[in-house]
């Protein structure tokens, strides 16, 4: 990142002004009518007097950003044409807007761009393609999903309905399967097993069976299976209805469910978790980050109080969409045939449900602050032992986890800046329909990517990464360094930005003057 912010550095050149040496230092994003107003003010010729400039020899010196720079040694001189020379004024018009022209073609860089483009719309096109295979996949699932409710109706099967606002087309929610659900079974292969415990993994190669197949395998994995007396079978089915509960936002989808559960995942192996913690805590942690979305309708708490939903009036505008995720997650673990902890002592399981309860809920940014605060004044000092200060540790490591899309390569994290702001989009937009309140964070007219994710990144992921590598100094390369270097990437595309939008002002500027 370091070697392309060069390309920002000042320029400066030296005039001869009545025989003293004068500096002008100049940005190399300037037009040449700014740098032309840079030049009266530092030599005594009067505004809007056409002038050039020229180098010791005579040569004539272009005045614009692209001019060679010289020393104190080699002095530049600034000269007033005379009437004689300006020529026929139509021809000097035709002069500057072939200038203004040529300034265009080297500050937009239009040949790059259009290579630029060219290999962007290839990508895309290429993604399309995947997408619809996809696309035909799902269908194939929704299918197969549709035989087994109309089968379980035949049979007298029933259904438990999640008793909120917000349900799918059809109105119901899923019926696990009592026999052997069908999805693929994948072997994975140790490249993958290996790939699956570091942040870079790329979640967006995978199809939904293939997500399924890697959640039971972090379970067994992890010997939760073993540790809890699992059913392999109602894992299976488990799975399944947890996929099947999350609905198809642009953002908060099962994919985001994956992607958080691979990251804790990840991470319980990158900081010897398990070492430090009980399998208790490790079946919740993973537990709570499958389900911490469940549900989501894709649109946040401040709209559900604004609006005075049903989740919200149902919760008293206290965290309504985590509360809601929690309650659709036991609602499910509550199915015979769903229930993971089946064979788990009662009181033990009022344990684990309280902890699972406690880590959603601590998903919701609004209470950031508060959680962050109380896990700095405990760090220097961790104890694991000390049972306040590992439920304060998981309730950061769920947060971390739930937002931890920078740490991922840019090419894995940058689509998901695009499907948030999607999200986002939707619901200022059914906002000002309703005329409620808009965050400028969510206004398609007010923000860009740039601008969305440098105050993010600055001040709330990297300062909480910070406080974990504390605890935890063998994240700092794998998982700090890369929100640094996201940071440095958007900060140099919001420079980009601006240098474009201050040179289309002088463009305004320019035409308004002739």
């Amino acid at each position: 990142m370091g070697s392309s912010s060069s390309s920002y550095a000042p320029k400066t050149i030296y005039l001869d002004v009545d025989g003293k040496v004068q500096r002008v230092v100049f940005s190399r994003h300037c037009s040449p009518c700014d740098i032309k107003e840079l030049l009266y003010s530092s030599t005594n010729i009067p505004r809007n007097t056409p002038i050039m400039m020229v180098d010791p020899e005579g040569a004539l010196v272009s005045i614009d950003p692209t001019m060679p720079t010289n020393s104190p040694n080699s002095l530049y001189k600034v000269v007033p044409l005379s009437t004689g020379q300006l020529g026929d004024k139509e021809d000097m018009f035709q002069n500057v807007l072939s200038q203004v022209a040529e300034q265009f073609s080297r500050a937009f860089r239009i040949n790059e761009l259009k290579t630029e483009v060219t290999n962007r719309l290839a990508m895309l096109e290429k993604r399309v393609e995947l997408e619809g295979l996809k696309v035909v996949e799902i269908e194939k699932c929704k299918n197969d999903l549709k035989k087994l409710r109309d089968e379980m109706t035949s049979r007298g099967g029933g259904r438990v309905n999640c008793p909120c606002k917000y349900n799918f087309d059809d109105g119901k929610k899923v019926t696990p399967r009592r026999d052997v659900p069908n999805y693929p079974k994948y072997t994975l292969s140790q490249e993958t097993v290996e790939a699956l415990k570091k942040p870079t993994f790329d979640v967006w190669h995978w199809e939904h069976n293939e997500m399924l197949s890697c959640l039971e395998y972090m379970y067994h994995d992890l010997g939760l299976v073993k540790e809890f007396n699992m059913n392999p079978i109602t894992l299976k089915r488990w799975l399944l209805a947890i996929q099947e509960n999350y609905r198809n936002n642009p953002f908060h989808n099962f994919r985001h469910c994956f992607c958080v559960s691979q990251m804790m995942y990840g991470m319980i192996h990158l900081c010897n978790l398990q070492e430090k913690m009980t399998l208790t805590d490790m079946g919740i942690l993973m537990t709570a980050a499958v389900c911490h979305d469940l549900d989501h309708p894709g649109y946040n708490n401040t709209y559900q109080i604004n609006a005075r939903t049903e989740l919200a009036v149902r919760y008293n505008d206290i965290s309504p969409l985590e509360n809601h995720h929690c309650a659709v997650a036991f609602q499910i673990i509550s199915l015979p045939e769903c229930n993971i902890f089946a064979n788990v002592d009662p009181e033990a399981f009022k344990q684990i449900r309280q902890a699972i309860i406690t880590l959603i809920l601590a998903t919701d940014m609004a209470r950031h602050g508060e959680i962050l605060d109380s896990f700095k004044q405990k760090v220097d000092n961790f104890d694991f032992t000390n049972e306040e200060h590992v439920t304060c540790l998981k309730m950061v490591l769920i947060k971390c986890c739930d937002i931890s899309n920078e740490v991922r390569p840019t090419e894995v994290a940058e689509p998901w800046v695009d499907c948030l702001l999607e999200e986002y989009f939707m619901q200022s937009d059914r906002e000002k329909s309703e005329g409620l309140p808009v965050a400028p964070f969510m206004d398609r007219d007010k923000v860009t990517k740039p601008t969305a994710q440098i105050g993010f990144i600055k001040f709330v992921l990297i300062p909480m990464f910070e406080t974990v590598m504390k605890l935890f100094p063998q994240i700092e390369e794998i998982m700090v360094q890369p929100l640094r270097d996201s940071r440095d990437h958007y900060e140099e595309l919001k420079q980009i930005d601006d240098a474009m939008t201050e040179g289309s002002s002088c463009v305004i500027k320019f035409r308004k003057d002739f």
